[in-house]
């Protein structure tokens, strides 16, 4: 697939089947991995902590306060660990390509060998090979894409990365972590809300387990299960330490 960068010089024919053929790809991996990332610690972390407190007979009250200022703080943590996150992969972008670039320019001979040596990876002969290094060798941008792409198997960072990484992955952990809350909106009592916020949590993780399984290519249901298993055993490790403290 072109970026846009380098204009692609195809036969009629070849131009008319691409035309026609539209592949289904999934192409939104990074957007839904900060949306997992998020939804999945927004579920677990503010369950456990609400359970917890529930266990140690706190207010309705005090558990959503306690509640919402954790997912306050660990929506500005996991946002911010996304940014650095996605920043450092855009800064070792480019050093890397610098590095690439300035040997292109030094020991081209070297590089040029590479390209063959990566060729002869997948199988391809000398005789085929060297009419494809000597074309890289004309055009030195297409050379530095080809080296960054198949030598270092890194992929230019979308500039606006990890801004995006950070808004998406605070929303989604803020979204994740409110659930757990809602019973002990409307339920004075932590003992009962804590009954209504696991049915509700463990529904929650059931459909968010069953969504990522789907869209990660994943087995849903076995996803579902272990999401929600997960969920379940953090919550009552919090119930019975604060229980266990109590007595």
């Amino acid at each position: 697939m072109a970026d846009g960068s380098t204009p692609i010089h195809l036969d009629p024919h070849k131009q008319a089947l691409l035309h026609h053929h539209t592949e289904k790809h999934f192409t939104a991996g990074e957007i839904v991995r900060d949306i997992i990332i998020g939804v999945s610690d927004g579920l677990t972390v503010p369950f456990a902590l609400a359970a917890g407190l529930s266990g140690a007979n706190a207010s309705s009250s005090i558990v959503l306060t306690a509640g919402i200022a954790e997912v306050a703080a660990g929506a500005i943590s996991m946002g911010l660990g996304g940014y650095l996150a996605a920043k450092s992969e855009a800064d070792h972008y480019m050093r890397e390509l610098r590095r690439e670039q300035e040997e292109i320019v030094a020991v081209p001979d070297t590089e040029a060998a590479e390209v063959a040596e990566i060729l002869a990876r997948y199988g391809i002969e000398p005789h085929e090979y060297a009419p494809v290094v000597n074309a890289l060798r004309k055009r030195p941008q297409a050379w530095l894409d080809f080296m960054m792409k198949f030598e270092l198997g890194l992929e230019k960072p979308d500039p606006r990365r990890a801004l995006q990484s950070a808004l998406t992955i605070a929303l989604a952990y803020i979204l994740g972590g409110l659930v757990p809350l809602i019973p002990y909106m409307f339920i004075a009592n932590a003992t009962r809300a804590v009954t209504a916020s696991v049915a509700l949590t463990l529904l929650a993780l059931l459909v968010f387990g069953y969504a990522k399984g789907y869209f990660t290519g994943n087995k849903p249901f076995q996803s579902a299960i272990q999401t929600t298993l997960i969920g379940a055993i953090a919550s009552a490790a919090a119930f019975g330490m604060a229980k266990a403290i109590q007595l």
